[in-house]
């Protein structure tokens, strides 16, 4: 596939040819960087794996060079780090048998640029070929501005496709901010208890992000057994782990609904549900 940026592939772990790879795919996942994957989209990966009537894959759209880099990594230059941080990727590709992942090889400052346009033309031609029922992305309250520039570019993307080409679901989950303080009814609960062993190993597999003294890895396992326990406080869980998510599908269905002003509900609905909930006790 003709994509823009040199240094820009597309990886497919069972070497099907590309054009079979990209149209078997069901569930898509669109991240910033490398590991955003796998914290947010286990839902996606667990549904297809073993499941060869569903298929994942992904999309990274940053090189990666802006994370935190220690120990064995800091004295590595950003050529070395994005290497590194590709054959990252394509492991946890191989482990959680994705349909293939494209890495798109961006800076955080392209994807963070209102301007750019190249992401969008990017992401267009690969969702169109792939036309996948459900798509991942970053949620828009994401704390990371990087995160949030990749999800409302995806979002212009979906909405500059024929609406045949759109998915039916598109999802922003959660990573730098727990969207447990969402109302029940706006937040989107995503069972991440299958395949335990699969979930611990593809945030494991990411060594350059955790050796920086950054746990990853236990943090995200540990989000999901607290979210699932913290889910309702009247009833047993009704799983063990979670991954809490926001519905980006409105976004996508009507073109002319503002961002801000959808965001702005969400926050508004949050807002009366905290001040009924003192009312009610005083």
């Amino acid at each position: 596939m003709d994509l823009i940026n040199t240094g820009s592939e597309i990886f497919i772990p069972d070497n099907i040819p590309l054009e079979k790879a990209l149209k078997r795919t069901t569930h898509l996942a669109i991240s910033a960087h490398q590991d955003d994957i796998e914290i947010m989209a286990y839902d996606g990966i667990a549904k297809c794996f073993c499941d060869n009537s569903n298929w994942f894959s992904g999309i990274v759209v940053t090189n990666g060079t802006g994370s935190t880099k220690n120990g064995f990594y800091k004295t590595l230059t950003d050529e070395e780090f994005i290497s590194i941080r590709k054959k990252e990727q394509k492991k946890a590709a191989y482990l959680g048998e994705y349909s293939s992942v494209a890495l798109l090889n961006y800076s955080s400052a392209e994807a963070k640029d209102p301007h750019d346009k190249f992401i969008i033309d990017d992401l267009k031609k690969l969702i169109s070929q792939m036309a996948p029922q459900i798509i991942y992305t970053h949620n828009l309250f994401d704390r990371h501005s990087t995160h949030v520039g990749v999800a409302v570019k995806v979002i212009n993307a979906l909405r500059a496709l024929p609406e045949e080409q759109r998915p039916k679901k598109v999802f922003g989950c959660e990573i730098w901010r727990s969207l447990d303080w969402l109302t029940s009814s706006d937040k989107v609960d995503f069972d991440a208890s299958r395949h335990p062993n699969i979930a611990s190993a593809l945030v494991g597999l990411y060594d350059s992000q955790i050796s920086g003294n950054k746990q990853y890895d236990r943090a995200t396992i540990g989000r999901r057994y607290a979210n699932a326990t913290f889910s309702a406080s009247h009833s047993p869980d009704a799983s063990n782990s979670s991954i809490l998510g926001m519905d980006l599908t409105p976004l996508i269905n009507n073109t002319e609904l503002n961002i801000i002003e959808y965001v702005q509900g969400y926050i508004d609905r949050f807002n009366e549900d905290i001040i009924n909930g003192i009312k009610s006790v005083l």
